[in-house]
């Protein structure tokens, strides 16, 4: 059983310069991050990141546990939050700098989905993509209108020369081979062609799939529902990504799905993806 979360015992830790210019982000759909602190922090004891990525955070940015972060080492946080539901944050050992909250020229946005900040020279975004089911709904609409902002963004970055990642849960299975059992994501939103046109829509804009570049024969679930004894069976989906600008591609050195936390007690159905790059 996990012992309690406390801060002020909470391990702390020093920032250490990255060896050869690298810098490790753990991208990671925590699904409450304050029901899963005691998770988080057991995690952080023994991994080795610079930067957390989270999705679904489901709080609003004045209830985010900064000051349980900064005593476990992150004092650098940006956070787009919304109460019950959704919520973006980023939170680094390194300063941040022009940070932007919802996709830019977004208006009126009332769903936390995206915020940006600039790491070590390197652009970085927390996303998490609506999952859109049932795909005859407006939730499927407003998942394709994402998605297609995203790419408009994207394309804009592309153009001004920024190296850049985009990390997150973009509530897309690319291709059946991503999930251990496709035939039970047929119809569902994840899988429809096209969320898939959408998702190769951004790959064909130049952008990289870290995981599936470095390791083109393992599916690499980051998802294991909660129902069915998904988790037991490994019955999972790959839905979490980190897409590469050319540049930063080039300077990619590792990325691996880190499975211990979805096996802790009160796990979130998520676990993380870590990406290692060289900084610029």
């Amino acid at each position: 059983m996990a012992e309690p979360y406390n801060p002020s015992t909470a391990r702390r830790k020093s920032y250490i310069v990255p060896v050869m210019n690298k810098i490790t982000i753990a991208s990671w759909n925590v699904n409450s991050v304050r029901a899963r602190m005691p998770v988080i922090s057991k995690w952080l004891e023994s991994a080795d990141v610079d930067v957390l990525l989270f999705q679904e955070t489901k709080v609003e940015d004045l209830d985010f546990p900064a000051m349980e972060f900064s005593a476990l080492g992150f004092p650098h946080i940006a956070t787009l939050g919304q109460k019950s539901y959704n919520g973006v944050a980023i939170l680094s050992r390194l300063p941040l700098r022009d940070v932007q909250k919802h996709l830019p020229g977004e208006k009126e946005a009332t769903e936390a989905r995206l915020v940006s900040a600039t790491i070590a020279g390197i652009r970085m975004a927390s996303v998490y993509a609506p999952n859109g089911n049932p795909p005859t709904s407006e939730k499927f609409i407003r998942k394709m209108d994402f998605m297609g902002r995203l790419a408009a963004h994207t394309g804009n970055m592309l153009a001004s020369g920024q190296d850049f990642i985009l990390a997150g849960d973009f509530n897309v299975i690319p291709e059946d081979f991503d999930a251990a059992t496709p035939a039970r994501w047929k119809g569902d939103a994840l899988m429809h062609p096209d969320t898939r046109a959408a998702w190769r829509q951004l790959c064909f804009m130049g952008l990289t799939d870290a995981w599936r570049t470095l390791h083109p024969e393992t599916p690499g679930y980051t998802f294991w529902d909660y129902q069915g004894g998904a988790w037991q069976k490994n019955d999972g989906i790959r839905i979490d990504h980190a897409l590469l600008s050319p540049r930063m591609a080039d300077r990619l050195i590792s990325c691996e799905v880190d499975k211990t936390p979805r096996g802790m007690e009160k796990a979130s159905d998520h676990t993380p993806l870590l990406i290692s790059c060289k900084t610029p």
